[in-house]
């Protein structure tokens, strides 16, 4: 039997937020005890805990969340696992033989890590060297398992730059901490937001035959 895998971080108050980024919240207003139904508040940004970002995050005139093809979201994705410690770099991508691949999901020392509540400034990031390699290769979707793909406190966001000039999508925020290296059939549904520069989604991954 297929083993189904839920690798989306969950949306609770105190989880970790992009500096400068408002952080998750849920309030009720409205309950079972006075109104007879519950309704809840939510504030948070596009960029909240699992979340896929579009070209239009940096690229003006690039496709909105909306506008993303399904046919990228939807589809087989390799689970590579990487023992890097600071960044990724090229010659990590170009060690693995990604010719048939369309969508890579990179697990690193940071899955899990989005589970506690401290944004870390020491997290690991691609390099724009291998962001352009990923690019070239192919890759139409990178995975990674923190809130960015590009170093703490960087001004230009080069590994976002070199992947979504290229059309290439980006999902951060994975935990990939309970999933072996390997093919699954992925299924990553951001929220429809008309004109959104990114949104959470959903990531499920199945096991293939």
């Amino acid at each position: 039997m297929a083993r189904i895998h839920d690798v989306t971080v969950p949306l609770t108050p105190g989880m970790p937020t992009y500096p400068g980024d408002p952080p998750f919240e849920l309030e009720a207003i409205r309950s079972l005890a006075e109104d007879r139904y519950r309704l809840s508040r939510l504030v948070l940004s596009t960029h909240a805990g699992t979340h896929v970002d579009a070209p239009a995050h940096f690229l003006d005139g690039g496709a909105t969340v909306d506008q993303l093809p399904l046919e990228i979201l939807l589809g087989k994705a390799r689970v590579v696992e990487l023992s890097s410690r600071e960044r990724v770099e090229r010659a990590d991508m170009e060690a693995l033989d990604l010719r048939d691949d369309l969508r890579v999901l990179l697990k690193t020392r940071m899955s899990g890590q989005m589970l506690r509540t401290a944004y870390q400034e020491d997290h690991l990031y691609v390099t724009v060297d291998a962001a352009h390699y990923l690019a070239q290769a192919g890759i139409k979707l990178v995975g990674f398992d923190y809130l960015s793909i590009d170093r703490a406190g960087s001004a230009d966001f080069p590994a976002h730059h070199a992947l979504l000039g290229k059309g290439v999508v980006v999902v951060e925020g994975l935990d990939l901490s309970e999933v072996e290296p390997g093919e699954y059939d992925m299924t990553c549904l951001p929220l429809r937001v008309g004109g959104g520069d990114a949104a959470p989604a959903r990531v499920v991954l199945r096991s293939r035959p």
